[in-house]
């Protein structure tokens, strides 16, 4: 520690502390454009100025210059840093000034307005009037995507965006040309980006240069109503805020969490907002004479209460979809238990996790925040740029760290950093355990590392040798003091947490894939289940939010409320309990899943033992405590991960279980930008084959 003081007031903070923040330690507001905590220092725009006593008589960038870099006085004091001197005063003005040069006075119409650094700073440093007679310096707009509006005119080039798609996201899209007053930020040839965090640098940019393109000339930043929520459109559970203005979802911003998502979401994350009012259910159907027509709920009730009265306790199944809630999962568990089925399942890809082995089993044990610990890596049937792209992120910043070996077995692909392609065949991962023993090839560098990461995707798991798949990870992971390298990638959000309550079938009960063959089953009810295909010959009652897969094959449907019209808890991959609260209602007749559950209850004659959502989520509090420990990850036995029984290895390659990372799930099916976006990628991905 190095003892600095700043206007007055003596504090410790660390050698390599740069100015800015043994400032902020001091508790000073430091003005600035160009610096990022989360990116490398360009001290482009020189805001941040401070003055240092017995240093050069002229302020300094206090983003550019560490503590360290402070000669102290004569007689050994400490240096001291002015914020606030008239030097300083002066000289922010002077910037500000200059800054303001070329920018357009068109804040009336900026959507950054209300929510802008520039207009924020200028305010409070700047001067209230310009010296500046002269014409303003225009620019071309360039095209960068679907997703990123530009108005570069306003630019003013702290390099943020250019920073953060070269160090974060990897591909380097957006760069500078030209020189002086010519320069300009551009994608070089004017393509869309082709990251899948693209949508980020409209949060980074400090003025109005890039704005997200699908909520242009909506609203103001004052008239949204902000409601903190989770997201389900992957496993890793990234802190959002919806913003909503009426009864209408407006846009979705990423939260903090240095824990899960630092303050990153991924695209589909935040653009699939259209989706969630398009093609939506909001009244109930019935099929009559093969096609579906509105009715009321009694009528539905009563449609499928003739069907179950009629139906055996083992002719009925529950399957469960990927952005259910716990508490959604939990009421339709407690429905198929009072109906006597164990017919209950959510692993609609089939894959070979069972809650019996242990919740370490199932989890990204290393935790999130872990892959800046671990030492190595090997990647088994999983994409992690498509099935978790701001998990991948955080993997590449461990790569730039250096020191980080990575292998891959499966489908090779650009995942913004380099690795080790060690084949397709699940046979590979079979060589590696026994090349660990023997001191050969990336299995004598798991073994010498102190903190291996075993990642394993659904793409391997929902094959017929999954569990042999996983044993063999699981050895290669072993707990290793307070490490468990075994790291088990989810791309349902629902997942963990149907795990985690037993949604799976009972003893001598059928799971999703077996329900839906023809004639396993009398009557199906998908709750929110669409990337499985019922056959023919089943009652199916769909319970969910939108008119896609499961609509179209359902004799019976109850809209439901999609995720940001209701409180529920998620799970997400590592473990960790997390909940979002209501920002809107479901349209029309529309009702929360849960509360589906317990009216369908009564109308069957075997009412759910809770009225409320308090009630029934101190049922489940009651039964998994760990559920209602929030932002916590509960210890899991990982001493039982030697026991996972094996089996033999089939044949085939491993493949990534998400073939177009835009269409996943029903709300980005239904979003037209998602849609936009899911032909860019494969016209480029067809451009790239025919090179």
């Amino acid at each position: 520690m190095t003892k600095i003081i700043v206007d007055g007031a003596e504090l410790d903070v660390p050698a390599e502390y740069t100015l800015l923040q043994a400032c902020e330690a001091a508790g000073k507001e430091i003005p600035r454009f160009c610096y990022h905590e989360r990116l490398s220092i360009a001290g482009n725009c020189r805001m941040c100025l401070v003055e240092v006593k017995g240093g050069p008589p002229k302020p300094m960038a206090s983003c550019a210059n560490t503590v360290r870099d402070l000669r102290p006085g004569p007689n050994g004091e400490p240096p001291v840093v002015l914020t606030n001197s008239p030097m300083v005063k002066k000289a922010r003005e002077g910037v500000m000034e200059f800054l303001l040069i070329n920018h357009p006075l068109d804040c009336p119409i900026c959507d950054q307005g209300g929510e802008c650094d520039l207009q924020d700073q200028a305010l409070a440093y700047g001067r209230d009037r310009s010296r500046y007679s002269e014409s303003k310096h225009a620019v071309e707009n360039k095209y960068i995507g679907p997703l990123v509006k530009t108005e570069m005119t306003r630019c003013i080039h702290c390099t943020r965006c250019v920073r953060f798609t070269a160090e974060i996201c990897g591909t380097s899209d957006m760069g500078m040309i030209g020189r002086g007053e010519d320069s300009e930020i551009t994608t070089y040839l004017e393509q869309a980006m082709t990251s899948e965090l693209q949508g980020n640098v409209a949060d980074l940019c400090p003025v109005g240069a890039l704005l997200p393109k699908p909520q242009n000339f909506r609203a103001r930043p004052w008239e949204y109503n902000k409601t903190p929520g989770i997201d389900v459109m992957d496993a890793l559970g990234s802190a959002i805020r919806i913003d909503t203005r009426g009864r209408e979802v407006m846009r979705i911003l990423p939260r903090v969490n240095e824990a899960v998502n630092e303050e990153w979401i991924s695209d589909k994350t935040r653009q699939i907002v259209d989706g969630l009012k398009t093609q939506r259910l909001d009244r109930p159907f019935v099929r009559e004479n093969g096609k579906l027509r509105p009715a009321t709920w009694q009528q539905a009730f009563g449609a499928i209460a003739a069907k179950v009265r009629t139906t055996p306790a083992g002719k009925i199944g529950f399957i469960g979809g990927d952005l259910c809630s716990v508490e959604d999962l939990f009421a339709a568990k407690a429905l198929a238990e009072a109906l006597g089925t164990k017919n209950i399942d959510a692993r609609q890809d089939g894959a070979r996790l069972d809650p019996a082995l242990g919740r370490a089993s199932y989890i990204f044990n290393p935790t999130v925040e872990g892959v800046d610990r671990a030492d190595a890596l090997l990647i088994v049937g999983s994409n992690p740029r498509w099935e978790s792209p701001v998990l991948n992120a955080r993997i590449r910043r461990r790569w730039r760290a250096g020191q980080f070996p990575i292998a891959l077995i499966g489908e090779p692909f650009d995942l913004t950093y380099s690795y080790d392609y060690l084949g397709a065949g699940a046979e590979i991962l079979a060589g590696i355990a026994k090349n660990q023993e023997s001191g050969e090839g990336f299995g004598e560098i798991l073994a010498k590392v102190e903190r291996p990461m075993i990642l394993v995707g659904q793409g391997a798991l929902a094959r017929e040798d999954g569990a042999a798949i996983l044993a063999l990870a699981a050895k290669l992971g072993a707990p290793k003091g307070d490490w468990t390298g075994l790291a088990v990638l989810h791309t349902a959000a629902s997942r963990v947490g149907a795990l985690d309550i037993g949604f799976v079938p009972g003893a001598g009960g059928l799971d999703a894939q077996q329900m839906a063959k023809a004639g396993a089953q009398d009557v199906v009810f998908l709750v929110g289940a669409d990337e499985i295909s019922v056959e023919p010959g089943a009652f199916v009652v769909y319970i969910g939010s939108h008119g896609d897969r499961g609509a179209h094959r359902a004799d019976v449907i109850l809209p439901g409320a999609a995720y940001t019209e209701k409180s529920g808890t998620y799970v997400n991959t590592e473990g960790r309990a997390q909940m979002s609260d209501r920002a809107a209602f479901p349209p029309g007749e529309a009702r929360e899943d849960w509360a589906i559950f317990r009216a369908l209850s009564a109308s069957l004659g075997k009412p759910l033992p809770f009225d409320s959502l308090a009630q029934l989520r101190g049922k489940l509090y009651a039964s998994y405590p760990w559920l209602g420990a929030i932002d916590a990850i509960a210890a899991s036995d990982t001493a039982r991960l030697a026991a996972l029984p094996g089996g033999a290895l089939g044949q085939g390659a491993l493949v990534s279980a998400i073939s177009d990372f835009y269409l996943t799930n029903p709300i980005a099916r239904a979003s037209r930008v998602m849609g936009e976006c899911s032909a860019l990628a494969k016209a480029r991905r067809t451009a790239q084959a025919a090179e």
